[in-house]
């Protein structure tokens, strides 16, 4: 069969679902080598890397060989096919002769004949509205709903993300799938020597706390900055830093000029985005990796830093919950205090970070992209019986 998959999130460089959507395509085809997998985009979209055949993007590392079985396609598009849900791609689907599409990113072709499925990654945009820019939020308002129903299945990434896609989108349990993703294989153990090149480049120091994401006001970074400062005037003399490693998104302005005004901010330091080795080494030796989300459907960076053997503190919320299992220090994310506290504990305990690293080693072990795909492969079946008998 020929299972169309969405590459628009792969025309930037790769945060969440750009890393999601990649990783589960080369996985697919690795598992199904029978079936053909197709990367799709429109050509309103620059080519993917050097011209569309599955280089990264520039700053990222590159991925290992594609399968045969998996191609890129930017398909060339006039003024009617850029309306590319409703339009160009189902025309082209139908044209290729797609057996099923996946729409990686929260969009599906909204007709045609072939199976959909759609993966709905969390529901921040309806859910917290207020941290997201208006004209995303009226967007998904109007579309996530047309389009979970226009699909055959959908794929959520943890039972809490479920949950709120049956509740507010109004799907059928049986329609909602989930689907572990998990920390790409760069992610893994490294000695802290073979750190010193990256954090010297960077002007990072032996001792620091560690934020990943996208740096928009759903990520809470406000709190750990006020956290940060706190531990900084317990510890006058200490060298600790707060390294934060991300893309400006939307609405950042606040954060930065919190940060800007931070009377410890020569010890804070902003790197922008980076390459996965990088990040790999930041990981595997920082004092403790900290996530202080306010809302997740999924949250890969504490998986990621667990795979690297990071201590990880994350907000008591109910995706982070289910995903790291016990093995990360929860606090509320509402209240500063309590990430202090539990940040002034876990740096004066050198067991309690070393058993914290051994849980979060094992914990990250049981998610892998192999797994993803073969489940992923499941839910294909269920949307083509589905799509055979007539079921929305």
């Amino acid at each position: 069969m020929l299972i169309g998959l969405d590459a628009i999130p792969l025309t930037e460089p790769r945060t969440g679902v750009g890393h999601y959507t990649f990783e589960l395509a080369r996985a697919l085809a690795f598992v199904s080598p029978a079936d053909e997998f197709e990367l799709a985009y429109p050509s309103t979209y620059a080519p993917v890397g050097d011209g569309g055949n599955g280089s990264p993007p520039s700053g990222e590392s590159a991925p290992a060989a594609l399968p045969d079985n998996l191609k890129f396609a930017r398909v060339p598009v006039g003024p009617l096919g850029r309306h590319w849900w409703a339009a160009g791609l189902p025309r082209y689907a139908a044209r290729r002769g797609f057996g099923l599409f996946h729409g990686t990113n929260y969009e599906v072709p909204l007709w045609g004949r072939c199976a959909r499925v759609i993966t709905v990654h969390d529901l921040s945009l309806l859910l917290r509205p207020e941290t997201h820019e208006q004209s995303r939020v009226r967007r998904a308002r109007r579309r996530l709903p047309l389009m979970a129903r226009a699909a055959d299945a959908c794929i959520t990434p943890t039972e809490s993300a479920r949950r709120e896609v049956c509740e507010h989108l109004g799907l059928a349990r049986a329609k909602v799938f989930v689907v572990p993703e998990a920390a790409r294989t760069v992610f893994r153990p490294l000695a802290f020597e073979a750190t010193e090149d990256v954090r010297r480049r960077l002007g990072v120091g032996e001792e620091f706390l560690l934020a990943v994401g996208t740096v928009e006001p759903r990520k809470n970074l406000p709190a750990l900055v006020h956290a940060f400062e706190e531990l900084a005037r317990l510890r006058p003399s200490g060298r600790l830093q707060l390294v934060v490693v991300g893309n400006r998104g939307w609405k950042s302005e606040p954060v930065f000029a919190r940060l800007e005004s931070s009377p410890f901010k020569d010890r804070i330091i902003f790197t922008g985005y980076v390459a996965d080795e990088t990040l790999r080494a930041l990981y595997a030796s920082c004092r403790a990796f900290v996530y202080p989300s306010l809302y997740e459907g999924f949250g890969l960076p504490p998986l990621e830093a667990m795979a690297c053997g990071a201590p990880v503190v994350a907000s008591r919320i109910p995706a982070i919950s289910e995903v790291t299992g016990g093995a990360a220090l929860l606090f509320d994310p509402k209240d500063a205090g309590d990430l202090t506290r539990r940040l002034v504990e876990l740096l004066a305990d050198e067991q309690g970070r070393r058993e914290l690293s051994a849980a979060g080693l094992s914990r990250a072990s049981r998610f892998s992209w192999e797994r993803a795909a073969l489940e992923t492969l499941e839910v294909y079946g269920e949307a083509l019986e589905r799509k055979a008998k007539g079921k929305s």
